[in-house]
């Protein structure tokens, strides 16, 4: 990450000193644990995806105007939109520079493809959210694109880091897929969460986000209370009140027990393909770390 031009060189250790639970790299050395050997090529997979992650980190501030990440100022909000965007470019190319200059094409085209599904998948939620009437097949749709497919190609950049085989990193990509589904909407869920969890509630509601409880909140009701919450989220989602009140619509509708159903629907077809490795300490390793993402990290 290091710079000659020292405004980024600046801005870079400011990112490394306020880094994350780096949950991501986990999956790209267990990956690699359960299907082979860590090698060199693993650590320049798991650097890859750290890198990634954090230009999407820096570049998703500035498309949703947010000034705070992990508990302190954002780039955007310390130095403004330009250069953050140029920073998140910067972040990218050198994950993209480190694969090319040791030859592992396979790792490149695997972190290519979720640079290219993150993008589609987050047009797809803007292009949506303007008419608030998301179905939960274009959800899903979404958050596969858009989260899911970040964590499956730390799995299969795993998996392809040791030389295993092009179905071993298909399958391993499958199960990282799944735990990208299931976190994101364990993470939908905690928006409507009582209590002090890390993050505000109704944060998704105040940003018009059509999340899998709401979506099926609003299925289960007639026209004119679909209409009036709509209403509500469209032109009131600033209103304190307002927020609380559709937080609580969709407690008393039944969306919370649905959308967790459907996580732990996700979170056992991601067992079940684990189930096909062979039972190692990686794998139970691995099965942990499935556990408190989906489980326990908001």
């Amino acid at each position: 990450m290091e710079s000659k031009v020292p405004l980024l060189d600046k801005i870079t250790f400011f990112l490394v000193k306020r880094k994350g639970k780096q949950v991501r790299p986990m999956f790209v050395f267990l990956a690699a644990r359960v299907c082979g050997q860590i090698g060199d090529a693993t650590f320049r997979a798991a650097s890859m995806i750290e890198l990634l992650h954090t230009a999407t980190l820096v570049h998703d501030d500035v498309v949703d105007g947010s000034f705070q990440r992990r508990g302190f100022f954002s780039v955007n909000a310390l130095w403004k939109n330009k250069i953050a965007v140029l920073v998140g470019d910067y972040l990218l190319s050198q994950g993209m520079l480190m694969a090319v200059r040791n030859k592992e094409y396979r790792l490149l085209e695997i972190i290519s493809q979720a640079v290219k599904s993150m993008s589609e998948g987050e047009l797809l939620q803007l292009e949506k959210a303007r008419r608030l009437d998301i179905a939960e097949t274009v959800y899903l749709e979404v958050i596969r694109q858009k989260t899911a497919s970040l964590i499956a190609s730390a799995c299969a950049a795993g998996a392809s880091s040791t030389g295993a085989s092009e179905e071993l990193v298909e399958r391993m990509r499958l199960f990282g897929e799944n735990i990208g589904m299931a976190f994101q909407i364990k993470d939908d869920l905690l928006d409507f969460s009582a209590g002090d969890i890390g993050k505000p509630v109704g944060i998704d509601i105040k940003e018009k986000k059509m999340t899998l409880p709401l979506i099926y909140a609003l299925t289960q009701c007639d026209a004119a209370t679909r209409k009036r919450i709509l209403n509500d989220i469209r032109n009131r989602s600033e209103d304190a009140a307002a927020v609380r009140q559709i937080i609580q619509f969709v407690r008393n509708s039944g969306g919370l027990p649905y959308a967790e159903a459907r996580m732990h629907t996700y979170q056992q077809q991601a067992f079940d393909l684990l189930a096909t490795f062979p039972d190692t300490e990686a794998r139970r390793s691995m099965e942990e770390l499935v556990n408190f993402v989906t489980e326990r990290m908001r």
